[in-house]
């Protein structure tokens, strides 16, 4: 007997993780049917898509010609297309692949109409955990798609949240993990954009090399995972061959391997709880033979935008949505040579030692300090400007 084809919609369809989703659609037809698509701007690559795959529905978020003729496909724009994609009754399985806030409503609203969601947007969770979690609905609903929240998730496949200790994400160390100090004083765009293993876009990149993007998956992890900051860590494995780990209350440890291609885990995450036969679909994979797994403690001296992270997640409260909007913020002056490598852990710093105010109440008020925290940082950033 024939199964039913799963109904997918792809938010953030022209981004790398987009694409990897869509790559595994297309490998398994008879799995997948693409209905609903959906990108910020990018109207010429979003029609590229939908001539090849031939879904019901095509979103711009804000795009740049609303004259813009896409074809014979409905064609919806704004986040209020994203809500309307995340409840059309046609749509079984959301994968939410933008980055930034403008679809955590559309998340909210695909959990409360009890669709499968994947998952592999940081600020989601990071911002708007606690107005994001208590929506699902039932084991395994939310699916994450970050190779290291996925190695964790599918590690407690049936493993009880009791019996967890600790859990421990991996950073390949970026660029620099072999740098001294004073050697990434001159670091510049350039030299951050090389990350050794993973193709991603500017912004990730260079949190890749600071490990900002290490620090904010933990704080995402306690989330993901209901457990203390406390009990989230992460090593440096420079060949990313095993992507998180979880140590139980017996001693035992548990890890995922595979290679550094975010096919695996949307491979993991559309088709749960099977598993698609990647090997036969021409997919790369490991033997025990070609794995290295050595792993080293992240060296937060050299790399204080990973502590910087972490201690947000502690503090909770405002800290931890100031941190995505300042980062945000420093990372773009640092890309635009406005200021040094090693200031970007400064300027966050300086947001934070300024900030006064209460926790957020309300989602629109995390979605707000964000905006609060890129301000902030920009002002700090004018400083840098003006001696640099």
């Amino acid at each position: 007997m024939r199964e039913k084809q799963i109904r997918v919609a792809v938010i953030g369809a022209t981004g790398s993780v987009g694409a990897s989703a869509l790559d595994i659609c297309a490998k398994f037809p008879d799995r997948f049917k693409v209905t609903a698509l959906a990108a910020k701007s990018n109207a010429q690559k979003l029609h590229e898509l939908a001539q090849k795959f031939s879904p019901k529905t095509l979103c711009l978020t804000e795009p740049q010609d609303s004259n813009f003729n896409l074809g014979s496909y409905k064609c919806i724009f704004g986040k209020s297309g994203l809500l309307e994609i995340a409840t059309d009754p046609e749509v079984d399985h959301v994968v939410f692949a933008s980055s930034g806030t403008a679809a955590i409503k559309a998340l909210q609203e695909a959990l409360k109409a009890d669709k499968d969601v994947s998952l592999a947007n940081k600020e989601s969770i990071v911002v708007a955990g606690p107005w994001v979690m208590p929506l699902v609905r039932r084991k395994d609903q939310l699916r994450p798609v970050d190779s290291e929240h996925s190695a964790i998730w599918q590690c407690l496949r049936e493993d009880p949240a009791r019996d967890i200790q600790e859990i421990c994400l991996t950073a390949s160390g970026g660029p620099f993990r072999s740098h001294t100090k004073e050697q990434m004083r001159a670091v510049k765009a350039a030299d951050a954009l090389k990350h050794p293993v993973w193709d991603m876009g500017a912004k990730v990149t260079i949190d890749s090399s600071t490990l900002m993007n290490k620090g904010i998956e933990c704080i995402e992890a306690a989330q993901l995972f209901g457990l203390p900051q406390e009990r989230v860590s992460a090593v440096v494995h420079p060949v990313s061959q095993a992507h998180g780990m979880v140590l139980f209350r017996d001693g035992t440890l548990k890890m995922l391997v595979s290679p550094a291609d975010m096919r695996y885990p949307c491979a993991a995450a559309l088709a749960w709880p099977d598993r698609l036969d990647l090997i036969s679909a021409g997919m790369p994979y490991f033997r025990p033979q070609d794995t290295n797994l050595s792993f080293t403690e992240i060296d937060e001296e050299r790399f204080p935008c990973f502590q910087i992270a972490t201690e947000a997640g502690r503090r909770g409260g405002a800290y931890p949505a100031l941190l995505i909007g300042a980062d945000e913020a420093a990372v773009d002056a640092f890309l635009k040579d406005e200021i040094p490598y090693l200031a970007i852990a400064q300027v966050i710093e300086e947001v934070f030692a300024k900030r006064q105010g209460s926790a957020p109440e309300s989602l629109d008020e995390a979605i707000a300090l964000v905006d609060e925290g890129k301000r902030a940082a920009e002002r700090a950033c004018m400083n840098w400007r003006n001696h640099f």
